[in-house]
């Protein structure tokens, strides 16, 4: 596994958001969402989530996830996909999103 240091993880922008809509993404490879997310002060931005098999569209509304920010928007499909939903792959493939123990301010950053 690569190291990286202090100053490579911290040009990272992790942030809080909240999930405004989930819509079907026929078009991607994987079976996905398109997720509009709200980031408070930072905005509303929009991401591909390959997280179909495991999440009902109507459980991500309102749902608050953590997401890199500052990656460069990344074209899926005919989306533009501008922020990264993180989650933990498990042996299984299954993918569990992450969330903050509360919900906290949209926005907050993640450290």
């Amino acid at each position: 596994m690569p190291t990286v240091t202090v100053d490579d993880f911290d040009a990272i922008e992790m942030r809080i958001g909240r999930v405004l809509e989930a819509e079907d993404f026929p078009e991607a490879r994987n079976p996905s969402y398109k997720l509009t997310i709200d980031f408070g002060p930072f905005g509303v931005k929009r991401s591909s989530a390959a997280i179909r098999p495991w999440y009902r569209k109507e459980d991500l509304l309102g749902r608050h996830v953590v997401a890199v920010t500052n990656f460069p928007p990344r074209r899926i499909a005919s989306f533009a996909s501008e922020v990264l939903c993180l989650g933990a792959v498990q042996a299984d493939g299954r993918v569990i999103l992450l969330r903050p123990d509360e919900e906290g301010e949209l926005g907050a950053r993640v450290a």
